[in-house]
């Protein structure tokens, strides 16, 4: 028996093509391990979105090859395999920089890594055979045909796939570069896709993807397409699946359509993660967002509007190039207009190849990790503020894991708010009623009740 242990670093959409490779692998005689001293193959899958997490990749491949040498000098063979977006920015001097490295693929062929691998052991005799190795082609035929039946791996819920790549081009983004074009899968995909996960307990999906807000899937039918809107509602059909989100949303295409259907689609959560990245308006047009903060409030409106329990949640850039003291104060008053109860935020690093790394107005590190710390405790204190206002409150709770403490089981609310319950392992992968009792900065205590 070979084994595997697969690493996936980064957003939802590394964790679904994470997923994925592990059942491509198990399909093809592979056997799933959670430590690497154990594995006969490893695969990093990698996430290039920041600069310090291209790094951990090294860091990673480090240890990794410490592991090789060890298990190489007792006689035995540990293949290495990079893939993802880091995979696909650095492609062949990944290999150069890390020649432990077996393999590198980029985020849209790792469909072909069974037919990599089989090479790889023809050919290991071989000599300068490098090719094959690397392979960072956007090929034309999608990779969602080349995969095996999907496997729910977390008890509850489950990401889909339903749109990958990005048109926008962001000046500080390498995501069109890494995960190419747009591309949505046809609607009778994903809907089979989804029954299959329903059918092994899955109670929630994750619709993911670049751009989501942007889908434009081929209708059942063959004939036309459908918006976001229209497949949450197609979704909401299927016998058992209890709740549906979807992330990651451009401003640019939230429609008044997918409002509604927050509004009229009790499966649809009330939370909406759409990243706004600056408050102010010369900023976002540096940063290429095709967006104005005013817009942005609109849209805030418009679903508030459409269902006043929505809650909103965003990614936040500070210190992008030529950012000034009024543009952040501009970021600043924006998230008290719209008190976001969850976000992530980050100080700009340059990405290789993106037009903002070039800019010459770079803000100081100094400034970058002041303006950060402001935003960062402003965002915390609104979300402490959320959830001490939910305390008292009942509400049904998808329990996905265990918690730290014996007996303790950790699930999401409606709000994607961790909540902390004593309660029996039977509960992992339902939804149960719980009584919100207490708050923390970033989680809640509860207890069941009936």
């Amino acid at each position: 028996m070979k084994y595997v242990y697969v690493k996936s670093q980064g957003c939802d959409s590394n964790l679904y093509d994470s997923n994925r490779m592990k059942d491509l692998l198990e399909h093809h005689g592979y056997a799933l391990t959670d430590v690497y001293t154990q594995a006969d193959l490893i695969v990093i899958n990698t996430c290039n979105i920041r600069e310090k997490a291209a790094d951990k990749v090294y860091s990673e491949l480090g240890r990794y090859n410490i592991y090789k040498k060890k298990q190489r000098s007792e006689g035995k063979d540990v293949v290495i395999v990079v893939a993802g977006c880091v995979g696909q920015a650095e492609g062949a001097l990944m290999r150069e920089r890390a020649p432990h490295v077996d393999l590198v693929l980029g985020s849209q062929v790792y469909h072909k890594l069974p037919e990599m691998l089989e090479r790889l052991k023809r050919d290991k005799a071989a000599e300068g055979e490098e090719e094959y190795r690397v392979n960072t082609h956007f090929p034309v035929e999608p990779k969602f045909d080349f995969l095996p039946e999907i496997k729910a791996r977390q008890k509850g819920s489950a990401c889909l796939a339903i749109q990958e790549g990005c048109d926008k081009f962001c000046t500080f983004c390498c995501v069109p570069y890494t995960r190419g074009p747009e591309y949505s899968r046809p609607v009778a995909d994903l809907v089979k896709e989804a029954r299959i996960l329903v059918d092994q307990g899955v109670k929630e999906l994750l619709l993911q993807g670049q751009n989501v807000s942007d889908y434009r899937g081929v209708a059942p039918s063959g004939r036309g397409s459908y918006s976001l809107a229209h497949l949450c509602l197609e979704l909401a059909n299927i016998q058992g699946l209890q709740r549906l989100r979807y992330s990651s949303s451009h401003p640019r295409d939230m429609t008044e359509d997918l409002a509604r259907v927050h509004r009229d689609c009790s499966k649809v959560m009330p939370s909406l993660h759409l990243p706004v990245q600056s408050g102010s308006n010369s900023v976002l047009q540096r940063m290429n967002r095709k967006h104005t903060r005013e817009e942005y409030l609109d849209i805030y409106a418009m679903f508030v509007e459409m269902q006043p329990d929505i809650k909103f949640s965003s990614d936040f850039i500070v210190g992008f190039p030529g950012e000034t003291e009024k543009d952040f104060h501009d970021t600043l008053d924006l998230v008290h207009r719209v008190q976001f109860t969850r976000s992530y935020s980050f100080a700009y690093s340059k990405r290789p190849g993106t037009p903002a790394a070039s800019e010459v107005l770079q803000v100081p590190e100094d400034v970058k990790k002041e303006r950060l710390w402001q935003l960062q405790r402003t965002l915390d204190d609104y979300e402490a503020l959320f959830n001490k206002s939910m305390v008292g409150r009942k509400v049904p709770v998808l329990f996905n894991k265990r918690g730290r403490k014996e007996g303790q089981l950790v699930g999401n609310s409606m709000y994607m708010q961790s909540v902390y319950v004593d309660a029996p392992s039977k509960l992992l992968g339902e939804i149960a009623p719980v009584a919100l009792t207490h708050s923390g900065g970033h989680g809640m205590g509860g207890v069941i009740v009936g």
